[in-house]
C-alpha cells in the first residue's frame, strides 16, 4: 500500500516580510512496518516542491501518532540566488599593436605595421591585460530539477561559448566555465554557474589590413612575411594575412535553467 499524505490545514503557519516562509504539516498514513526512512522519502517524492513562490527546504516528523500514522512539517523559504562578478580582466599574448606611437633610431622600421618585439627573426609580441568579465549565479533548484540528465548536459555544455543573445551580451561573447553544486539531506540543491565574458569586435586592423571582425571567444593570429626596409636597411616580418579562428562550440545557453 502507497503512503498517503493530507494536509492539516488547521497546523499551516506562514510569515510574511522580507524573508517569507511557510511551514505545512501533513498527517501521513502507512501500512505497519514502515519506517521513518521510508516516509521521509516518500514525502520527499510526493509533498510540493514550492509554495506561493517559496521553495521547500525542508520536511521533518514531529510525531509518530500510532503504527501507522505519523505527523510531518514541510518547511518552506524563499531561496534568493546570488550573482557575484570580477571585471579585474584577463591575459592576453599579442603580436599587434593598436597603434604605433613612436619610432626612434635608424633601425626602426616603418614596415613592421605594428608587430611588437621583432628580434630579426620572429615576432615575439607581448602579454596584456584584456577586458574579461567573470561572473557567477548561484540558483536553488530541486531533486526533480537535478536530474542525472540535466547534470550530463552541464557537463556537455562547459567550455561553449553562446549562440544567441544571453544576459545582455551577444552570440559568441559568454564562455561557460562550468558548474558546480551541493545538496544535504532533504534541502534543495544549491547550483553555482560560472562563466567569463569577451566583447566581439568588428573594428579591428591589423597593419594595412583593415574590416576584421572577431567574436568573443573566437581566436585571432597574424601570419607575417619578410619584406625590405630600404630607410632602415633591414629585413623585416610584415602582416600579410589575419586568421580568425572559432576554437569553442556553440550552444543555446537557455538549456541551463537560468532564464534568457
Amino acid at each position: 500500500m502507497a503512503i498517503t499524505f493530507q494536509e492539516l490545514f488547521a497546523d499551516r503557519t506562514e510569515a510574511v516580510g522580507v524573508r517569507p516562509s511557510a511551514e505545512i504539516s501533513h498527517l501521513a498514513t502507512t501500512t505497519e512496518g514502515e519506517d521513518e526512512t521510508a516516509v521521509l522519502l516518500s514525502a520527499d517524492a510526493t509533498l510540493p516542491p514550492t509554495y506561493n513562490g517559496l521553495l521547500r527546504t525542508s520536511i521533518a516528523i514531529e510525531e509518530r501518532i500510532n503504527n501507522t500514522q505519523w505527523r510531518l512539517v514541510a518547511s518552506y523559504e524563499l531561496k534568493e540566488s546570488v550573482w557575484s562578478f570580477d571585471t579585474g580582466g584577463g591575459q592576453q599574448h599579442i603580436t599587434q599593436s593598436i597603434e604605433t606611437e613612436g619610432r626612434y633610431g635608424p633601425g626602426a622600421s616603418t614596415k613592421l605595421g605594428g608587430a611588437i618585439n621583432y628580434d630579426g627573426q620572429n615576432v615575439n609580441g607581448v602579454d596584456i591585460v584584456v577586458p574579461v568579465y567573470a561572473f557567477s549565479e548561484t540558483h536553488y533548484f530541486t531533486d526533480a530539477q537535478v536530474t542525472p540528465a540535466y547534470k550530463a548536459m552541464l557537463f556537455n555544455l562547459t567550455g561553449t561559448v553562446n549562440n544567441g543573445s544571453w544576459r545582455g551580451f551577444l552570440a559568441g561573447e559568454v564562455l561557460f566555465l562550468g558548474a558546480s553544486g551541493s545538496k544535504r539531506g532533504n534541502d534543495l540543491w544549491e547550483l553555482q554557474f560560472r562563466f567569463s565574458a569577451s566583447p566581439n569586435k568588428s573594428d579591428i586592423q591589423v597593419g594595412e589590413i583593415t574590416g576584421i571582425a572577431k567574436k568573443g571567444w573566437e581566436y585571432l593570429w597574424v601570419l607575417y612575411a619578410e619584406d625590405v626596409d630600404e630607410t632602415a636597411k633591414s629585413i623585416v616580418k610584415k602582416p600579410i594575412g589575419v586568421h580568425v579562428e572559432r576554437v569553442y562550440p556553440t550552444s543555446d545557453f537557455t538549456a541551463l535553467g537560468l532564464g534568457a
